[in-house]
């Protein structure tokens, strides 16, 4: 690849400005996307500016000039000029004096100014025309770029938008471009080829061009991006694999039907781990949507297939909660159940160890603690990992050592938005539970910007502890750290005491020990605490049943998975539930929009899209594959939803008209990557 110092002009000095914007071939500088365009395909005089477009693009003749000293004793000049409809504007050079000698009474120019209006009396009232802001002055149409449109690139210190355009036009001429899809894909999909994609990409002739290139690139990129997964991804045949008898029972002892959806996620997992290609599977729901009993199901056809179980979570307090709830449902049918993590030492943890490497063990529940290096299983056939997002890849496949090619299968109760699905995740199997068991009642969702309606949501929380239901108080701190406009827990906990006397109440965040923590949850459960004062540790995996209401505090500071997640602990049953999302005082529009989304919905997939399109990607996730996001250079996984549709079911086409044999078109495709 050809280094950016062969443009002329481009020296040592330059080439290390250009590589601070991570650009040293030409090929870089292809593919570095303009960040705007400036629009010079007509004039724009100086009277026709307005508000939204205050550009002038026109001629203009110099009237008179003079200087003024400012308070400091510096100088500065100002012109009066003309532009050919006779509208007069005055330019001020801020220490610019360098131009006095340019800009004569009498000398006509090229100029591209940004320009402000204002009424003033001296001209009656007329409307008056000033710019201090930077302007360009040309001599000639051509020069002034007059007629095209120029791309605007994100710039740094040493690099203007000159030397950057000259890069760009001579990267077009003097780089070899070759396409990178398969000839038949860019006219079924109507894509620019790729030398004239690039092209128009930087020189537009019109705002159309400009768009339809960016959407080949990305189209390609997308494509390029998705192929090679799908391509190494293996391919599964639908079959029918029927229950065993322990599934069977522990789904006729429930006091409930499960849900289509369940029902047919739980096959799918059934057909995975009796399949010779072992498991990579996500289990994707919304909160309170049944993944848990799911994940149950799922062990118990390992179990009776003779292979053990690890059930990861993220935390003690959720691993320890599942644990209880295997334990109520399996334990009577003969699965021998374990709980491991940081807190179990000594002589427990060595007999447990042993237990588990002899076979003694088939479900062992845990945190992190699983996957320690004194952590031997006899047969480990499938891993499950809770919340799979909170943990790295490097972990995950940590677990995964522990047994030869065990079946993974991962749950989160943040929904992924379709785009990411269809792409970051693209070498996964999803299941998902959109259809909620029967009986449930939405949250009905109330959003509190006056301090006058706060009593109000008391007095409704109030009723509620009469009817002998149960409620959560979140705060985003733990104590007053000085700054009075936030509430916090410590504080709220000693007020809603005087509100809510004698209403048995707790305190809970992360700085108590795990203990602690979970005794107060079970006492929580059990009914002998009527509401939690807590921080945002209460965000999953807690199912209270009689927790019907949710009071979110400084609800403008949560993101919307966390505020979804937060309302989740609430509505697990036949009992209408409330959520009350408090943000008193300004807000930012991203934080309205939020709220907006909030109220009006809680279909945790729609909230999912919804996020995406609000933050953008971001770090969806830790680990080496997500990282090539961050580097997407024409395509945006928030936004470009379609396109990664038609980018997968192109590559899902090609693929099945000869698996692992492409044709001669598709060539190209072999050494695919992510850039050009």
């Amino acid at each position: 690849m050809e280094s950016i110092r062969s443009v002329p002009g481009v020296g040592s000095k330059l080439a290390g400005r250009f590589e601070a914007l991570g650009i040293r071939t030409l090929e870089d500088m292809l593919s570095f996307m303009p960040r705007s365009y400036d629009d010079r395909t007509r004039e724009r005089m100086i009277g026709e500016t307005t508000e939204e477009n205050p550009t002038a693009i026109c001629r203009i003749h110099v009237r008179k000039a003079s200087s003024f000293y400012n308070r400091k004793g510096e100088k500065t000049l100002k012109v009066t000029v003309v532009d050919d409809d006779g509208t007069p504007l005055d330019l001020l050079c801020f220490n610019r004096g360098f131009l006095e000698g340019s800009l004569t009474p009498g000398s006509s120019w090229y100029m591209i100014c940004q320009v402000s209006v204002r009424s003033d009396p001296t001209f009656f009232g007329r409307r008056c025309y000033r710019s201090s802001a930077a302007f360009e002055l040309k001599r000639t149409k051509a020069e002034a770029g007059i007629g095209s449109i120029l791309p605007i690139y994100p710039l740094t210190e040493g690099l203007t938008e000159k030397v950057m355009r000259r890069a760009a036009e001579y990267a077009i001429r003097n780089t070899e471009i070759s396409d990178s899809l398969p000839f038949s894909i860019y006219g079924r999909h109507g894509l620019l080829h790729d030398k004239e994609a690039y092209a128009l990409l930087h020189f537009p002739r019109t705002a159309e061009d400009a768009a339809k290139a960016r959407r080949s690139l990305a189209f390609s990129e997308i494509f390029r991006l998705l192929f090679p997964i799908l391509r190494g991804k293996p391919e599964r045949k639908d079959r029918h694999v029927p229950m065993t008898e322990k599934e069977k029972a522990l789904i006729s002892s429930l006091p409930f039907s499960l849900t289509d959806d369940q029902l047919r996620a739980a096959e799918e997992i059934r057909c995975d781990i009796d399949s010779r290609i072992p498991m990579n599977r996500l289990l994707q729901g919304d909160v309170g949507s049944g993944k848990t009993l799911v994940a149950w199901i799922s062990a118990l056809h390992a179990i009776s297939r003779g292979g053990q179980v690890a059930f990861m979570a993220p935390t003690e307090l959720l691993a320890k909660q599942h644990a209880d709830g295997a334990s109520a449902l399996l334990s009577g049918l003969g699965v021998r159940i374990a709980f491991l993590s940081g807190s179990v030492k000594g002589q427990p943890r060595r007999l447990l160890l042993r237990s588990l490497k002899d076979g003694d063990i088939d479900l062992v529940i845990g945190t992190h603690a699983l996957f320690s290096e004194d952590v031997a299983f006899r047969s480990l056939t499938l891993a499950i990992i809770d919340e799979q997002h909170r943990f790295g890849i490097r972990q995950r496949e940590a677990l995964a050592g522990k047994g030869q090619n065990p079946s993974i299968l991962y749950m989160t109760a943040t929904p992924i938005p379709r785009s990411l699905a269809l792409t970051m995740l693209a070498d996964y199997d999803i299941s998902t539970l959109r259809t909620m068991p029967s009986g449930r009642i939405p949250i009905k969702t109330h959003t509190i910007f006056q301090e006058s309606t706060r009593k109000a949501m008391y007095e409704t929380v109030g009723v509620e502890f009469q009817r002998g239901h149960q409620a959560y108080f979140v705060y985003p701190r733990i104590d007053d750290e000085g700054d009075g406009g936030l509430l916090d827990v410590t504080t709220m906990y000693s007020r809603l005491k005087e509100i809510y006397p004698g209403v048995p109440s707790a305190l809970i965040h992360s700085k108590l020990p795990e203990e602690e923590k979970m005794g107060i949850l079970s006492d929580f459960r059990d009914r002998k605490l009527m509401y939690l004062v807590a921080t945002s540790v209460v965000e999953v995996g807690i199912d209270v049943p009689d927790a019907t209401c949710m009071v979110i505090e400084h609800a403008e500071r949560f993101g919307l998975a966390a505020l979804h997640q937060l309302r989740g602990r609430v509505g697990r049953s036949t009992l209408p539930s409330y959520c009350f999302l408090v943000a008193i005082g300004s807000l930012t529009d991203d934080a309205r929009e939020r709220l907006r989304i909030m109220k009006e919905t809680n279909d945790g997939f729609l909230i999912a899209d919804k996020d995406l399109e609000i933050r953008g990607p971001g770090d969806i996730g830790e680990g080496e594959r997500q990282s090539g996001f961050v580097s997407l250079r024409f395509s945006s996984i928030a936004s470009d939803l379609k396109l990664v549709e038609e980018a997968r079911a192109e590559c899902e086409r090609i693929l099945a008209e000869d698996r692992g044999l492409l044709k001669a078109e598709n060539a190209p495709l072999r050494n695919i990557s992510l850039h050009p």
